[in-house]
């Protein structure tokens, strides 16, 4: 198991403990209303949300990077004379 697994597998069981502790009804004020909730199911949403987002935010980009369109923008694809005079002596 990597580091990264253990410490996932550490937030988990801490996160589990944590929320079994609380399961008594407490009184949340949800806009403008009052709602009798288990504190279990509400840090049970705001973990699972909190997860999701961090999955969304947390994600890679799927821009790809084409090397080649780079270099024929900064050295001009049609231009034949993409070598300094300094190199072209070297080469021959």
């Amino acid at each position: 198991m990597s580091i990264k697994n253990i410490f996932a597998l550490v937030i988990v069981v801490l996160l589990t403990v944590v929320i079994m502790q609380n399961t008594d009804k407490v009184k949340f004020t949800i806009l403008f209303s009052d709602v009798y909730l288990p504190k279990v199911t509400v840090m049970t949403a705001v973990s699972v949300a909190a997860f999701i987002l961090g999955v969304l935010v947390g994600r890679p980009k799927n821009k790809k990077y084409d090397i080649g369109e780079h270099y024929d923008n900064i050295h001009g694809k049609d231009n034949p004379k993409t070598l300094s005079d300094e190199d072209r002596d070297y080469i021959n």
